[in-house]
């Protein structure tokens, strides 16, 4: 039997599940420390704040429930310190490194390849290999795309992405169809994205479904870390607690009734 490559990368959209899988494996202490490395702007040094992910919307609507940008410092690293940083801080001492990767951050990605000596190839493949290394391809998503806007647009909103024990401070969140419709069409186009470049490139990846991995998450990790070469055994409780609740359920109805009604853009 080939063993697997001592590195993997979670693929996925954002609120797909993908941060409960790779905490969950972070929290064995043997799956590397999986972080989205690719996901901030090196203008800024900063996450992706709530109008860049609006950066080509005009609906003043949308816009004026969104945190108005701040600040930041630009990253001066080289892309060689890129590389070695996210090298080190990736990896647990038994040599298992492991990252998360979207879709919309492949440019980020693509672009510090390209800046490294003597790159392999332009192509998001060959970016990966030059980066990290052979890898083992991990792809969560979710099927009700709905639901995963909706999940999206009140961590927009807030800017809390996970469960860390701030209960409520979602709750100047507000619905909007039209930034509920954007999300959906963009979480849509990563996961489309994702299925074609596997498919292009041969990649037969370890699939998880969002709906398996809320309902069983230390199973599913379980079988995510025998795939790897881990053991099993070692898969924690859930380290996180879901965000869903009575709230999102009725903005997923209300949005579902706007659709039908013509409402959203």
């Amino acid at each position: 039997m080939t063993r697997p490559p001592s590195s993997y990368l979670v693929c996925a959209s954002q609120r797909s599940g993908s941060t409960l899988l790779v905490e969950s494996l972070r929290a064995t202490g043997i799956a590397g420390e999986p972080e989205e490395y690719f996901q901030y702007i090196p203008e800024t040094g900063r996450s992706p704040q709530p109008r860049d992910w609006f950066a080509s919307v005009h609906d003043e609507t949308i816009l004026k429930l969104l945190a108005p940008r701040v600040s930041g410092t630009p990253d001066s690293r080289t892309s060689e310190q890129w590389r070695d940083d996210l090298l080190r801080e990736g990896r647990t001492p038994n040599g298992v490194w492991g990252g998360k990767l979207m879709w919309n951050q492949t440019p980020l990605l693509l672009a510090r390849a390209a800046a490294l000596p003597n790159p392999s190839g332009t192509d998001l493949r060959s970016a990966i290999r030059d980066v990290v290394g052979e890898v083992t391809f991990i792809w969560v998503r979710r099927s009700d795309i709905v639901k995963q806007a909706v999940s999206m647009w009140r961590a927009v909103q807030t800017q809390v992405w996970r469960d860390d024990g701030n209960d409520g401070l979602d709750d100047s969140a507000q619905y909007h169809a039209g930034g509920i419709a954007y999300l959906a069409e963009m979480l849509r186009g990563q996961d489309d994205s994702w299925e074609a470049w596997f498919s292009s490139e041969g990649i037969e990846p370890i699939e998880v479904s969002f709906e398996e991995l809320t309902a069983s998450p230390q199973i599913t990790t379980a079988s995510i870390l025998e795939r790897l070469g881990l053991d099993p055994s070692l898969s924690p409780p859930p380290p996180l607690k879901r965000q869903s609740n009575s709230r999102s359920a009725e903005w997923v109805r209300q949005f579902h009734a706007d659709v039908v009604e013509g409402l959203h853009v």
